[in-house]
């Protein structure tokens, strides 16, 4: 029997916007970093786009994989939760463990990628509890107790979705009922117990500081605020009239634009605040049919399938690039962000074709509903 395949246009190219604020973002720390005149600091956009294109990403994961598991559980009449992680597996494991070993077995041996204060002292100070917690994806808590581990770090986004793969299909498998209510109640209590962990009433919660790494950068919320788009377009609730109302779009887009160019902080629901604008826009560019703005072409298809190579990979690209440059003595944006693009494109495109294609190949056979990419893997 066939299997339903799902795909919603635009998505590829959102990925890749969001891991471009990311790597626009980092472009400009590590030219700071490396004593090359940069905005970092000095731009209030630079500033906020980083956090916010890792906040893309949350929304439109919790919305992809709300959707497709609503799917298998209309059409299979329950969610298997053992190929749903199996599935994550082949996505996320070997890029995930590949760039650790990188950062840590190969990178602080090139003196080229030695960052001023983060040499091998650095990077092997409490080696043990560092490869533990990355081992079992905590990165997060590694980047909040230890300190950072170059070109390993900004994997705290990645723990933290395996966090979220943990509980979230288990929710949706076992409550069937009041979801929207449920979503809203994960919101406003990781919101009430994040606010609750700055005030000095919290002082006695046991290993208080690991509790506040976790919960400062766990933003379930956020992947919450897909799921709720997800779960709204999956039951065709009427208020998705409203919200793919074009002009509604684009002002919404016209209004987030604006909004990041100017560095708007928003005061304690900041990332929830800009998460349900992204919902929005993600939302209009899957099913609006009627607006006349596309993201649907090979270039951000191509782009948007090696998203994750490029996050991954990026920190690597910059650092070459950049040392490329200074040694060019073309340390002009002109050259530096053309070469950044080249190098870290380069380096997903080739991980993505010759490792991570090889345990893809496998994750049709664990997808009751086939969705995005894997329609063309699947035929490959």
């Amino acid at each position: 029997m066939d299997k339903e395949k799902i795909y919603f246009p635009n998505l590829n190219g959102l990925r890749f916007i969001a891991a471009l604020l990311v790597i626009i973002h980092h472009i400009e720390q590590f030219k700071y970093i490396l004593k090359v005149s940069t905005y970092w600091g000095k731009s209030p956009f630079i500033g906020i786009i980083g956090n916010l294109g890792v906040v893309m990403f949350f929304v439109l994961s919790g919305f992809l994989i709300t959707y497709l598991l609503l799917s298998e559980e209309h059409a299979f009449k329950t969610i298997s939760i053992k190929k749903f992680y199996i599935r994550r597996i082949l996505r996320i494991w070997p890029l995930y463990f590949m760039l650790i070993l990188i950062a840590f077995l190969i990178l602080p041996n090139i003196s080229l990628f030695t960052l001023p204060g983060y040499g091998k002292e650095v990077v092997y100070s409490s080696l043990l509890l560092k490869l533990v917690l990355y081992a079992l994806f905590f990165p997060n808590l590694v980047l909040w107790l230890v300190g950072v581990v170059p070109y390993a770090s900004h994997t705290w986004s990645i723990g933290l979705e395996e966090q979220y793969y943990l509980i979230w299909p288990v929710l949706l498998k076992y409550f069937k009922k009041y979801r929207l209510l449920l979503i809203v109640l994960i919101i406003l209590i990781y919101m009430g117990f994040a606010q609750f962990l700055e005030t000095p009433y919290s002082d006695f919660i046991p290993h208080k500081n690991v509790i506040v790494a976790l919960w400062g950068c766990f933003n379930i919320d956020c992947m919450a605020i897909g799921g709720f788009y997800a779960i709204l377009l999956f039951k065709k609730n009427w208020i998705l009239s409203l919200i793919t109302n074009t002009y509604f779009f684009y002002l919404t887009i016209l209004f987030v634009s604006a909004l990041m160019f100017k560095g708007i902080f928003v005061p304690i629901i900041h990332y929830e605040f800009y998460a349900v604008l992204f919902g929005i826009i993600i939302l209009n560019f899957a099913v609006n049919k009627k607006m006349h703005l596309s993201l649907e072409n090979k270039v951000m298809n191509y782009l948007g399938s090696i998203s994750y190579g490029l996050y991954m990979y990026h920190s690597i690209g910059i650092v070459l690039s950049i040392a490329i440059c200074i040694s060019l003595n073309l340390t002009s944006n002109w050259f530096i962000y053309p070469m950044c693009f080249i190098i870290t494109i380069l380096l997903a495109s080739i991980s993505f074709k010759y490792f991570e294609k090889f345990f893809l190949k496998f994750k049709p056979k664990f997808s009751p509903i086939i969705s995005g990419n894997d329609t063309k893997v699947e035929k490959s």
